[in-house]
């Protein structure tokens, strides 16, 4: 990761109009990718497919440029989710995608990521390259190599077909009351349509894009509106998506928040019963302690990878497995898609459930969750704070006094300017109390450098 300049542990992401997510450095982007890729085929086929930011209008139309002078031909997809995209570059044989997003960040933000051929995030040796032609002056092809735009129209269609190949032809949702909270983002046109093709009554919330209110108040990052919906409508769960749906979220009937620990927790259950589980179940650092505890006690490995589902996928891949996750909810269903996808996940939770003739809140009450707390300091330099003495000194006083009886992880996002803090014990008011203080020594670290 350090070896490069622009891509992060989730492509290139940034505020709108901030070097490099700007239109000048997308329309450099959109050649370089095409010249890196053009290594590989006479005439590389790239996917674009976005969320429904306003900016995305502008990186579109840089990107398909850029492409195109580099002798590339383009597929605009238009609003999709990110692992439609994923989908759709393996579907249709191409070179490569691109997803214009911030997935859970606000709309004043947007970025970039890459997936390859088969539909997986690229490789950090092709990150690398395209970062090195980036630094290269702005070529054009002769007129008679420039590429071509088309756009698909039935791309929404094709990755709906998708999603219900991954349950069988004799699972149905008829008799169930769903409550889809699409976040204003890149399922608004597509879950609502195939929830109801399989049968589901449904109440729709957060299916109203404007290219401002993405993610504002709905969606997997704040689901509260979920729950109350869910209440208020008498459904018998909801399900909540992020920004470019490769999250998600759940509520039971009562309204009550299922994150991605306990999900896992549900799939792992079924699938090491039924023999579909193969390798460990990956979470991250950030992995509830009761999901460990949880999928222990079921004899199955259960590893810790780095946060971000780029590292959840390595690990799966490193240990043959197919069944990982985050918190957040991205979550890795290997054996039925290349990567998160918020909406193959969610129908293989709803498959359990209906196999097994059980509530989402039963079917997750197997698993206790341990008293955790994160505080988000929003700071710049984060990894400079992390290493600072005062703080490191915290660190350890806290790491020794939770020694034996829970954890705590302090680490910068890889996507945001933040710095999290993260405690976890079976005591609530020490896990506050710590998170408190480790959090006071950031900010403090945070005063001093400004």
């Amino acid at each position: 990761m350090s070896e490069r300049t622009y891509f992060g542990t989730d492509g290139i992401r940034g505020r709108v109009g901030e070097w490099p997510i700007t239109a000048e450095f997308m329309l450099k982007l959109g050649r370089a990718a095409g010249a890196v890729l053009a290594g590989g085929s006479d005439r590389p086929l790239v996917l674009i497919g976005k969320d429904t930011r306003v900016s995305g209008y502008m990186f579109e139309s840089a990107l398909e440029a850029g492409l195109l002078a580099a002798g590339a031909d383009v597929r605009l997809l238009g609003p999709m989710p990110t692992p439609a995209v994923a989908y759709l570059t393996r579907s249709l044989r191409a070179d490569a995608g691109i997803v214009i997003s911030a997935s859970h960040n606000p709309y004043q933000d947007n970025g970039v990521k890459f997936f390859s051929s088969t539909g997986e995030k690229l490789d950090d040796a092709v990150e690398q390259a395209i970062e090195r032609e980036l630094e290269t002056p702005f070529t054009t092809v002769p007129s008679d190599r420039l590429g071509k735009a088309v756009r698909i129209e039935d791309a929404a269609a094709r990755y709906i077909e998708f999603c219900k190949s991954s349950v069988s032809r004799a699972f149905h949702l008829h008799g169930m009351h769903v409550v889809l909270d699409c976040a204003h983002g890149a399922t608004y046109h597509i879950a609502p349509v195939l929830f109801d093709e399989l049968g589901a009554q449904v109440t729709t919330i957060g299916a109203q894009p404007n290219g401002l209110n993405i993610n504002r108040d709905c969606g997997a990052t704040a689901p509260a509106a979920l729950g109350r919906t869910v209440v208020e409508s008498g459904a018998d769960l909801g399900i909540a998506f992020d920004g470019d749906g490769d999250r998600l979220q759940m509520a039971d009937r009562h309204g009550r928040l299922i994150d991605g620990d306990q999900l896992l927790y549900l799939l792992a259950t079924d699938w090491a019963a039924s023999g579909r589980l193969r390798g460990p179940v990956v979470g991250t650092l950030m992995s509830n302690f009761g999901l460990e505890q949880a999928v222990a006690a079921l004899g199955v490995p259960f590893l810790r990878a780095r946060v971000g589902d780029r590292y959840v996928l390595q690990a799966l891949k490193e240990h043959d497995g197919v069944l990982g996750g985050e918190t957040s909810g991205h979550m890795l269903c290997l054996d039925r898609a290349s990567t998160g996808d918020a909406i193959v996940s969610a129908l293989q939770v709803l498959d359990v459930l209906a196999r097994n003739a059980h509530s989402l809140d039963e079917a997750v009450a197997g698993m206790r969750k341990v008293p955790q707390t994160t505080v988000n300091i929003r700071a710049a330099g984060g990894a400079a704070l992390v290493a600072d003495a005062a703080v490191q000194s915290v660190l350890r006083r806290v790491q020794a006094e939770l020694e034996g009886k829970g954890r705590v992880v302090l680490r910068p996002s890889g996507t945001e300017p933040l710095v999290r803090v993260t405690v976890e014990a079976d005591d609530a008011d020490q896990v506050r109390r710590l998170v408190d203080e480790l959090a006071a020594a950031v900010r403090s670290a945070a005063e001093t450098r400004a």
